[in-house]
């Protein structure tokens, strides 16, 4: 383990599934744990989760490279996903990467025309579209977004764009501050409990976001407007909250003080090596992502000891900062692969 000391995580060896659940720090851990305590003794009011989430937000700004007031919080990436696709015309034409997750594409797809296109050949097809929704790295195998090719693109043609970081947020440097939205779920490999998301919302974009799921906590002053009309949203992105989950948030306050402590380009340089590593004796190219999939047997992975899972019929694996070399060796072993 490189970043850390041995105690911060309770990995167990093997552990490489984070593309579907990250593994948070004891810090993390710790702080959820605390946030159990006081409930089950009565100790908290709603009110006093309102810094948790105010820390949320202002981790997932900074990571993201946009100013917090542009920052909106949720539950699920689906649900900000639907505040997007809510402010398009019926008969709008969407983009999309062949095989992206549906978390993206469903909230369109039951509203607007949606078009698939490969990933590696996403920027040729941008004209002609509405929006452009696509993940930075793809959940089912890692495959990396060439983000300049699709932002030169769009200027180009006029067309906005969204991008989900879910599966990238917490181990590759983010540069898609010039999104039209950045939309993310925290609980891989960012370390929070699932219940937390986050929507940048661009200002050129602000107009053409409809809050969909309107709510108290999305009012000007979510104390002071929880009853009876006008409806009063707030003026930002604070417009589009969703009333948070308090547990998941305190947990994200937490995960994003642990990363601030992080040079994020020495986690992508550790989870690259290890998955290009294994990549290349498996016999195929390196990807520079930390997601791999593979072509094996999942009964014969699992009985390795190895935590995957299996996607588009291929075992899934990610590299996070708690794993290492003895990892790579593992899955090469269920593989029957000569590690050199």
């Amino acid at each position: 383990m490189i970043f850390g000391g041995n105690t911060d995580f309770a990995v167990p060896a093997g552990y490489l599934n984070t593309p579907s659940i990250g593994i948070p720090p004891a810090p993390v851990a710790e702080a959820v744990e605390a946030a159990v305590g006081r409930w089950r003794t009565g100790k908290d009011a709603p009110s006093d989760f309102d810094e948790a989430v105010s820390r949320s937000r202002g981790g997932f700004a900074r990571l993201a490279g946009v100013p917090a007031d542009r920052v909106a919080i949720g539950a699920s990436v689906s649900q900000l996903t639907a505040n997007v696709a809510g402010g398009l015309a019926p008969d709008a034409r969407v983009l999309v990467a062949e095989g992206e997750f549906t978390s993206v594409t469903f909230p369109f797809a039951q509203r607007a025309n949606v078009t698939e296109a490969p990933l590696a050949k996403l920027a040729q097809h941008v004209e002609g579209h509405d929006l452009v929704a696509v993940s930075l790295a793809q959940s089912a195998d890692g495959a990396l977004l060439d983000t300049a090719a699709l932002r030169a693109a769009s200027e180009a043609a006029g067309v906005p764009v969204m991008i989900d970081v879910t599966q990238a947020a917490g181990w590759l440097p983010l540069d898609v501050a010039w999104a039209d939205w950045i939309v993310c779920g925290g609980y891989k490999w960012l370390f929070s409990p699932r219940g937390c998301a986050w929507l940048a919302v661009h200002p050129r974009a602000h107009e053409r976001t409809r809050p969909v799921a309107a709510n108290w906590y999305a009012g000007d002053d979510p104390w002071s407007s929880v009853y009876g009309m006008p409806l009063r949203l707030a003026g930002n992105a604070r417009g589009f909250d969703l009333s948070p989950v308090w547990l998941s948030h305190v947990g994200a306050a937490e995960a994003f003080g642990y990363f601030a402590s992080l040079d994020l380009a020495a986690v992508r340089d550790h989870n690259v090596a290890l998955a290009d590593s294994l990549r290349t004796a498996a016999g195929l190219e390196p990807q520079g992502s930390a997601i791999v999939a593979l072509e094996a047997d999942p009964a014969r992975i699992a009985e390795a000891g190895i935590v995957a899972s299996v996607r588009n019929g291929r075992v899934r694996v990610g590299f996070h900062l708690y794993n290492g070399p003895d990892d790579v060796e593992r899955v090469l072993d269920a593989l029957g692969a000569a590690s050199g």
